[in-house]
């Protein structure tokens, strides 16, 4: 007997309550194939053919939302330029649908607020600004965009205007939900930026702790307090599952791939290699994360039962998803930072895989990550000794991935880049088999979309005075210096 409207509309929604997207997915289809003009449950499709990966598919139940006359278009439009924006590469389209977004309803504050972002992403400081500016009109109270404005505005000193605004619209803040608690810590981690900025830095580190302070509090999901011994628990899993080094053919067709710690300078070596002309940028990749996810448990442990048949069917995974991103591209760089936890699976997937490693000063590059509201699923950067637990795990893996493959890893070292940039950009090139191009040192003028809080860093010439920031702290440092094992 044949289902009807009703009993799929059922099924979907005990699917997508279950956490089942994929029967979801095919119970709203079913169910479209019977009634096709329900312009909602177009909508309601696209969300979820989003998130289980198939961006094309959900911007084409967009547009029949749309056609249909969903309600609240704008916020349709919205959806679509994420998709354009986060996951597609493609920010000029985003930039039509957000602006498409507006024409529809010019009070429509969360299309500002990505306005802005998506203006950041490019590197276009006034217009983001403005663009935050006015959510702050339509929504006064607007946390996040308070705290988006005070990222793209330069501190004029301590007693700038809008660190007032920040300091106020902290006193007015509980500390009561895990909302409030969200709201504090966005705002605490934009002054902190702005006191850095404007050097008072002991007030910097004071509104930093605070903010990593009201961070720690929000609730997570599960696995979202930092376990040192966890972590160190994985890394020698990581090891013994490659003992020796796995040489074979192929992978020629593979990306160049750039990982190591976050903030050590992996977003600035992917804006230089960008900047040649045979260099596309793939950006923060998720292709390596999911396979681990999806079809690698128990992981690693799954990693001793690959055949070469297993093997080819998950390389192929990896490049259709890639090439799906980046169609016709030549050269694709894929800059995870932690994919440093992956190499082993790379050069067995891509034997002849070229891996760039970032580093930089050891101090400057935990605090950097402490000075950042990251997301939960780094908790190790929301405690300073944590993060250095975190950094020294990494090199240790790194270490052995480099013992393994000495020749396929290229330490790219952040400080030294700054001090003499034409050489260790040259022997950067060099290692990718790529052609020296003077561009290649005018990386900042590139007109591409950066997705990373390193957006306006590499906006600017290389420039000295983010080695050494760590002294600026001095004071504040004793129990990182002693978790580093530096006096």
């Amino acid at each position: 007997m044949a289902q009807s409207p009703e009993d799929w509309l059922k099924q979907a929604l005990d699917h997508q309550n279950a956490g089942r997207l994929e029967e979801a997915v095919a119970a709203f289809e079913a169910l479209l194939a019977l009634r096709p003009e329900l312009a909602d449950v177009w909508f309601d499709l696209g969300r979820l053919r989003r998130r289980i990966g198939r961006h094309e598919a959900a911007l084409d139940a967009y547009d029949r939302a749309l056609s249909l006359g969903v309600r609240g278009p704008e916020e349709v439009r919205l959806n679509r330029a994420v998709i354009l924006s986060e996951d597609l590469h493609r920010p000029d389209d985003a930039e039509a649908e957000l602006n498409a977004a507006l024409t529809l309803n010019p009070r429509f504050a969360p299309a500002w607020l990505n306005l802005g972002n998506l203006h950041e992403d490019r590197g276009r400081r006034d217009p983001a600004r403005a663009a935050y500016e006015q959510a702050l009109a339509l929504e006064p109270g607007n946390v996040l965009a308070l705290a988006r404005l005070a990222g793209v505005a330069r501190a004029s000193g301590p007693d700038d205007p809008l660190i007032g605004r920040l300091r106020a619209a902290l006193k007015v803040i509980g500390t009561g939900s895990p909302d409030e608690r969200m709201a504090r810590a966005d705002l605490g981690f934009a002054l902190g930026r702005m006191l850095d900025e404007a050097r008072a830095y002991d007030e910097a580190f004071a509104a930093y702790a605070q903010a990593n302070r009201d961070s720690r509090l929000i609730p997570g999901p599960p696995g979202a307090r930092y376990d040192r011994t966890a972590q160190e628990a994985v890394v020698d899993q990581l090891i013994a599952a490659f003992p020796d080094a796995r040489n074979g053919e192929g992978g020629e067709d593979a990306p160049l791939f750039i990982c190591g710690m976050f903030r050590s300078g992996s977003t600035l070596a992917e804006q230089i290699l960008a900047a040649h002309s045979r260099v596309t940028p793939g950006g923060e990749l998720e292709l390596l994360p999911a396979l681990v996810r999806r079809e690698l448990q128990p992981w690693p442990a799954s990693l001793k039962t690959l055949d070469e048949g297993r093997i080819e069917s998950l390389r192929g995974a990896y490049l259709d998803g890639l090439h799906a991103r980046l169609p016709g591209a030549d050269v694709i760089t894929d800059k995870r930072p932690d994919n440093f936890l992956h190499v082993g699976l790379i050069k067995t997937l891509f034997p002849q895989a070229r891996i760039i490693h970032t580093r930089r000063d050891p101090l400057d590059n935990c605090l950097s990550c402490w000075f950042l509201h990251l997301s939960h699923a780094m908790p190790w950067a929301l405690d300073l000794e944590d993060t250095a637990h975190w950094l020294i795990q990494q090199e240790r893996l790194m270490d052995h991935w480099k013992s393994l493959w000495p020749d396929d890893i290229h330490t790219l070292d952040y400080d030294a880049l700054v001090a003499d940039p034409e050489e260790k950009v040259r022997g950067l090139l060099d290692f990718c088999g790529l052609d020296w191009e003077d561009g290649c040192l005018s990386f900042h003028a590139l007109d591409n979309a950066v997705r990373t809080a390193s957006v306006w860093q590499v906006r600017e010439p290389l420039y000295r005075r983010a080695s050494g920031r760590w002294r600026n702290y001095k004071l504040h440092l004793g129990s990182l210096k002693a978790a580093l094992g530096r006096a």
